[in-house]
């Protein structure tokens, strides 16, 4: 099995390329979605979260409401640390897990789109990192028009994660997403076939 890891900041693009991944035959693990099943309520990791972030964080269904979270941990480094000791670990079983599963089921590629792949130190799981870029402003706009963020909220998040650059230190492959889907696709595929000897060199 080989396993590409996928990541890049907030509103680069990474769940299009993703996509784009999806559709030439790769196997994806968003971590973003197994967070999701991790912050469900009465597990472990719920408790930790509302232990240390008070009762205002759980919603009407009595899930973990991630945009109240994000609204506190987002403008507090501290606090945004300790969600991540609490959160980290238990994801990263969790994403162990799942490939392991696709392993033993003959899964031949599989993608690991997670944001903070590189800053939770979970580049181990992959053979190569991908790093979806993308320039500021665009981030703000695409961040604007589908979240409704204001334009402070939008940078407050950029300014909350590991720069661009250092991100793209640690990349394998590169993919700017500068340009419209069309381009994306384009540069996706070839990125895909040119990495396709290294892939089948490490089947």
């Amino acid at each position: 099995m080989f396993v590409i890891g996928l990541t890049g900041g907030i509103g680069t693009g990474k769940s299009q390329v993703s996509d784009i991944l999806a559709s030439l035959g790769a196997t994806i693990i968003n971590a973003d979605r197994v967070g999701h099943e991790a912050y469900l309520p009465s597990t472990k990791t719920w408790h930790e979260i509302v232990a240390a972030f008070g009762r205002g964080v759980i919603s009407e269904s009595g899930e973990i409401d991630r945009k109240k979270l994000g609204g506190i941990v987002f403008s507090d480094p501290d606090a945004l640390k300790r969600l991540n000791s609490i959160t980290h670990p238990r994801i990263l079983e969790m994403i162990r897990d799942r490939i392991g599963e696709l392993e033993r089921e003959g899964t031949r590629l599989v993608v690991v789109e997670a944001a903070l792949l590189i800053e939770a130190n979970w580049s181990s799981l992959a053979d190569q990192v991908w790093v979806v870029t993308s320039e500021e402003k665009d981030v703000v706009a695409r961040l604007a028009a589908r979240n409704q963020l204001s334009e402070e909220s939008i940078r407050a998040r950029i300014a909350s994660q590991m720069p661009q650059a250092e991100r793209v230190r640690h990349a394998d492959v590169i993919i700017n997403n500068d340009g419209d889907l069309g381009q994306l696709r384009s540069r996706v595929r070839k990125a895909w076939r040119e990495d396709a000897r290294t892939r089948d060199s490490q089947a």
